[in-house]
């Protein structure tokens, strides 16, 4: 009886370590869940949180937005249905990072391709064109070009690239105040403590086509830079960026493209650029 028991202890420590085994085998890891171990169970897209139109969850758990769309879209043509998807908040100062510690597959989140950045990550697209612009009140005809900014205030938030684009290259007697985040520009903006806020025309138009602001504010169409968004994939995955690239240029053929423009951007009057050509991995 005693050989019997050791002998049943055994075997059932054996089944124990292979269950324990089969049930460890996971992680939260982009790579163990349709990352790079191409599984089928869900798919990690980094998007931004906190950008009207473009990327924004709200406050019922819900996701929206022009990159969220394009996002859902080309999961869809990896085999992810949306239940499928999981958006993970990448904000900019982290979405290098979250791709090379495969924390995401994707990273869809205004991500403007750059030679410093590829040196880092590999891109697939553009899938949009940006440009820098301002945002102004709609009742005010003062401000058309850059310069007339000077002894102006213009807003943007902390660290903006944009900001210092303008103060030092096209405006610099403007009174540039810088906030944490747009939100606090736009209010501003509202009560006259502001008169212009910049960043891409794309984000500026996501705040202006939100409910609460229609008809407050207009962009002055001025086309300061080149912001071409790419999505952002792990350096050297040839494969899921020619994947990548097919769904994109899908998008734009059977019309997703344009129907997404249109519902996210819409309503602010903005008048985005045609689809641009793919330029990655070609």
């Amino acid at each position: 009886m005693k050989v019997f028991k050791a002998g049943a202890a055994a075997a059932v420590a054996a089944v124990l370590a292979l269950t324990a085994t089969a049930c460890g085998g996971s992680s939260d890891k982009a790579s163990s869940d349709g990352g790079a171990s191409g599984g089928k169970d869900k798919i990690v897209i980094g998007i931004k949180f906190d950008q009207p139109g473009l990327g924004l969850k709200t406050p019922d758990g819900k996701f929206s937005g022009f990159d969220v769309d394009v996002a859902t879209y080309v999961a869809k043509e990896l085999g992810y249905q949306p239940d499928q998807i999981e958006f993970k908040q990448a904000i900019s100062s982290e979405r290098e990072n979250l791709i090379a510690n495969g924390d995401v597959k994707l990273v869809v989140a205004t991500y403007t391709i750059n030679d410093k950045r590829k040196a880092k990550v590999d891109f697939a697209g553009p899938y949009f064109l940006a440009h820098q612009d301002l945002l102004v009140r709609a009742d005010d005809t003062s401000i058309t070009k850059a310069e007339d900014l000077n002894k102006k205030k213009l807003c943007s938030v902390t660290g903006s690239t944009s900001a210092q684009n303008v103060k030092t290259k096209l405006a610099p007697d403007a009174d540039l105040q810088q906030n944490p985040g747009y939100s606090e520009c736009l209010t501003g903006l509202e009560n006259k403590a502001l008169d212009a806020l910049t960043t891409d025309d794309s984000i500026l138009a996501g705040y202006a086509a939100q409910e609460k602001n229609k008809g407050k504010f207009k962009l002055v169409g001025l086309k300061l830079s080149d912001e071409p968004y790419g999505i952002g994939l792990k350096k050297g995955d040839t494969e899921l960026q020619t994947k990548v690239n097919a769904a994109l240029k899908k998008m734009v053929a059977d019309g997703s493209w344009q129907k997404a423009v249109d519902k996210n951007f819409g309503p602010a009057g903005y008048k985005a650029e045609p689809a641009p050509q793919i330029t990655e991995g070609s």
